[in-house]
């Protein structure tokens, strides 16, 4: 089977998988333990039957569930989200979540590359002085700096800058939203450089934050894969060829040793759109993690929570789905099949 047959089939694996998750989706929420009408007015209204049945009847829960499930795949599909609940003024569901999705995006971006960046140096470096001070010194910080609470970890961070760095939300206040400087608000424009610097500022801690959480992943992850790589037969023969150890290690080993960093990497970018759930609590950064939070707890947003959920899930199987494709440009010795 060539590339094409293999995209093909990927393809068809993508669609029943993409069809799996709207029927878990669904599933999950027919299930959960609350009332819809609760969910939608949050529990805080004594309702008469009247204007309960005009609830159901808006969102369709009066229909049988087979009617609902066609319903919500057809929704789904279309990228047809509805309004939100009417808690939060029942607006687009679309407008609400790219109210927040923007700043998700910055924040797990920048983390997401620096932790990969680091990480794999870090690890590569580590893998070729195996048994040397600065491979053990950087092991035992990577692991414990994994294995911390995120909310310890962002608490020491606000402490230890307290006074030096923003401890909070995403800008100082009177400063447009990032969905102002983009296309996704109703308008374009830029920001200045005050405006620029404000969000950076307040960018740091988080970043920081999710960079120290993630990046022993990818150089562990790294450190073991190049250790394996370093012992392989090539690489002797081109250290006996005379090659330059920099072009080893990075043009012959790294590339060779990628396979597992590309998956671990397309995955993480998969799943940055899901937003950091607690480091954006910890630190009140408005982001999708804070939205999902606030969601479930305080406003009940249940189409909001269905977007969400969905779109999460669609973007892990688009980003395994491109791993797979590079791994053949990657290593020439991959056949698809």
């Amino acid at each position: 089977m060539g590339l094409r047959g293999y995209i093909a089939k990927r393809l068809i694996y993508t669609l029943f998988l993409v069809f799996f998750v709207i029927t878990i989706n669904f599933i999950i929420f027919e299930v959960m333990p609350f009332s819809p009408v609760d969910f939608f007015t949050g529990g805080r209204q004594i309702l008469t039957p009247e204007k309960v049945a005009a609830i159901l009847h808006r969102w369709g829960f009066d229909q049988p569930w087979h009617i609902r499930y066609l319903t919500y795949l057809g929704r789904m599909l279309t990228w047809d989200f509805g309004t939100t609940a009417p808690i939060t003024g029942s607006m687009s569901v679309v407008t609400r979540i790219m109210d927040f999705l923007p700043n998700t995006l910055v924040l797990e971006g920048v983390s997401t590359v620096l932790s990969i960046v680091v990480g794999v140096v870090i690890g590569v470096i580590a893998a070729y002085r195996r048994g040397g001070l600065f491979d053990s010194a950087s092991v035992i910080t990577s692991l414990i700096t994994f294995s911390l609470p995120v909310f310890w970890l962002g608490l020491l961070l606000i402490a230890a800058t307290k006074g030096i760095l923003p401890a909070g939300r995403i800008a100082d206040d009177n400063m447009p939203a990032w969905n102002s400087l983009w296309l996704f608000g109703t308008q374009l424009s830029f920001p200045t450089l005050t405006e620029l610097q404000s969000r950076i500022m307040h960018l740091i801690l988080p970043a920081a934050c999710l960079t120290l959480i993630q990046y022993g992943n990818y150089l562990l992850l790294t450190r073991a894969t190049m250790l394996e790589t370093l012992t392989e037969d090539y690489i002797l023969t081109a250290k006996a060829k005379g090659l330059k150890e920099r072009t080893i290690i990075f043009k012959h080993a790294l590339k060779n040793a990628s396979l597992p960093i590309i998956t671990s990497s397309a995955l993480a970018f998969g799943f940055m759109i899901s937003g950091a759930m607690i480091t954006e609590t910890v630190f009140s950064y408005p982001g999708i993690g804070f939205l999902t939070i606030n969601s479930i707890t305080v406003t009940h947003d249940y189409p909001v929570l269905h977007a969400i959920f969905y779109v999460e899930a669609l973007t892990v199987i688009i980003a395994n789905f491109i791993s797979d494709l590079l791994y053949g440009i990657v290593d020439p010795r991959i056949k698809y099949g």
